[in-house]
């Protein structure tokens, strides 16, 4: 699954992303050419990146899984999409025989809600499944990255950290190449087909995993294609025979034709990461997207016009007054759920899927709502300029001291956990145990209530299969959800660094952090365009235009990934 990180500038919350399992969702399948991963020219350097000659020698051969055969093939950075209904007696096989050896093994990952306990019917059974004791130390995801830095610092290191990419601030990178095994004996070029569900996990996947010029993380894939929707009250459109807007000015037109600030309806909820869409911004929660080439000059989003015209078109939403007054809360805005299906507001940006839970959530208490996805306008009217999103953005660590029978035993969970969609093991990696877990009737599997409980962002966390996705409660939604990757992957540019796993220096790190909480400012009226523009001249006197020259000679010496 790849969600959207609330601290990244350019994503909302992952929260209610990773707290569903339901559906896994990676990166696309198959076939992308190895990308030119550049930087410094020693491969085991701590800062930068790794050489595209380096890297082929690193990454694990891809073969293609033929296991199942996806109803919809990616297609422009899409996910693959699944819409038939489930046959648990059609299910296949992906793992014939256990490759665990029975050892024991801990893992610590970022956890959303309240872990279960320890010895749940989920955990023995997935167990039993890979042979291997996995011992979970979950923590909260909200302050895991406090955590994290406070685990990589110390000696007492457990066997498997999971990492997401938003938590990799500060330190933690360098803690990673520290810190961490190189898995490359173990996987690179044909070692990987010991384990075929690994083997299956796209080449620009792995290439995220390399850290200090080795094969150190397991990637949880993504798509390319963009995951933030505008999502749209299609039900509501329907009935007041609203149009969808196909431009900026055409948003704003429509945005006071439904706000009612006395009937409690507004148009819609901070409109920022459509805005960076529109206005074709360099986006991704990962600073080296951030970076791109702009008329032979090597540029970051802040200092283009584009940026802060996406601001100011942002902020003239909130001052028209029809921005949902829960936006003016930022980060600290609740739930935004229950306004919406109470049609308090009718459209908001978020990670796409949102699409299916908020569909699923409403499916029995509110039979008219219908959520849908609207297509992102050029802001000019024109088509959009969209930044393609990293092709994985969550990966599992196995500790430098692990003995080689631990890493194995890691490998063998791995390749369990990466199965594709519509076999035996990703069903039980997703649902758990049939009868105790979930339920299955007229096609479509259904959590319990123990379900609910047990089976959580847990193995999930540890490898995933090509982006897929697939809800045989509401086909329509996968299908729909398809094709609209499809159709905005066709508008989706990668950066000059896209794909490229790069550790800045630790002097550097920090430059940036204080822009996201400036832009929620500018927006909501508390500061000026002129105090962003300060402030991206203190940026570049403080280290900015030094960082510029560091990634410059990364493209110079390896040259740039974008297409």
């Amino acid at each position: 699954m790849t969600p959207n990180a609330a601290s990244a500038p350019s994503g909302p919350s992952r929260r209610s992303f990773l707290a569903s399992t339901a559906v896994a969702t990676a990166a696309v399948a198959g076939g992308m050419p190895l990308l030119a991963a550049c930087g410094d020219s020693d491969s085991g350097s701590r800062d930068g990146t790794t050489s595209s000659k380096d890297a082929k020698k690193i990454l694990p051969a891809y073969v293609a899984s033929n296991v199942v055969t996806p109803d919809i093939p990616a297609k422009n950075g899409s996910a693959v999409g699944f819409t038939g209904k489930l046959d648990l007696a059609t299910l296949k096989t992906s793992v014939p025989k256990k490759l665990g050896k029975g050892g024991k093994v801990t893992v610590m990952s970022p956890f959303w809600g309240s872990p279960p306990k320890s010895d749940n019917a989920y955990y023995k059974a997935m167990n039993d499944l890979i042979g291997v004791n996995v011992s979970w130390q979950n923590q909260d995801g909200n302050t895991y990255e406090q955590k994290l830095g406070a685990v990589l610092a110390s000696s007492d290191v457990p066997d498997v950290v999971v990492v997401p990419g938003w938590n990799m601030n500060g330190k933690i990178p360098t803690a990673i190449i520290s810190k961490f095994a190189d898995l490359g004996p173990y996987l690179s070029g044909d070692a990987v087909k010991e384990y075929p569900n690994l083997a299956a996990i796209p080449t620009e996947a792995w290439q995220r995993s390399i850290f200090g010029g080795k094969l150190r993380g397991l990637p949880m894939p993504s798509p390319w294609a963009p995951s933030i929707v505008p999502l749209y009250r299609r039900d509501i459109f329907e009935k007041e025979g609203y149009e969808i807007p196909k431009s900026c000015d055409e948003f704003m037109a429509l945005a006071k034709e439904i706000t009612n600030a006395k009937a409690k309806r507004w148009a819609c909820l901070d409109m920022k990461w459509t805005a960076w869409q529109a206005f074709g911004v360099f986006s991704g929660s990962e600073k080296p997207l951030w970076w791109d080439m702009v008329d032979g000059k090597l540029v970051n989003r802040i200092e283009t016009e584009q940026y802060l015209e996406a601001i100011e078109w942002s902020r003239k939403l909130f001052e028209a007054g029809v921005v949902h007054p829960d936006s003016k809360m930022g980060k600290n805005a609740p739930d935004p759920g229950p306004k919406f299906a109470a049609g308090e507001f009718l459209i908001y940006p978020n990670n796409i899927s949102q699409w299916w839970g908020r569909t699923a959530e409403q499916a029995t208490q509110n039979p008219e709502f219908k959520i849908w996805g609207m297509d992102v306008w050029g802001h000019d009217g024109g088509n959009p300029t969209i930044y393609a999103e990293e092709p994985a953005g969550i990966f599992a660590f196995v500790n430098k001291k692990a003995s080689e029978s631990v890493i194995r035993d890691v490998l063998a969970v791995a390749n369990v956990t990466a199965a594709p969609y519509g076999t035996k093991e990703y069903m039980m990696t997703n649902y758990g145990v049939e009868g105790t877990h979930y339920t299955v009737k007229d096609g479509v599997p259904t959590k319990t209530d123990q379900g609910n409980i047990d089976v959580m962002n847990a193995y999930v966390m540890i490898a995933s299969p090509a982006a897929t996705l697939a809800h045989p409660d509401f086909p329509e939604v996968a299908k729909a959800q398809v094709e609209w990757e499809q159709r905005m992957g066709a508008f989706t540019k990668k950066s000059a660094f896209w794909g490229m796993q790069i550790t800045e220096p630790n002097r550097w790190t920090n430059l940036a952090n204080d822009f996201e909480q400036l832009e929620d400012d500018i927006v909501r009226g508390r500061k000026k365009i002129s105090d962003m523009q300060q402030a991206v001249s203190d940026w570049k006197s403080k280290g900015g235009d030094k960082l510029r020259d560091w990634y410059k000679k990364i493209l110079d010496e390896n040259g740039s990934a974008a297409s």
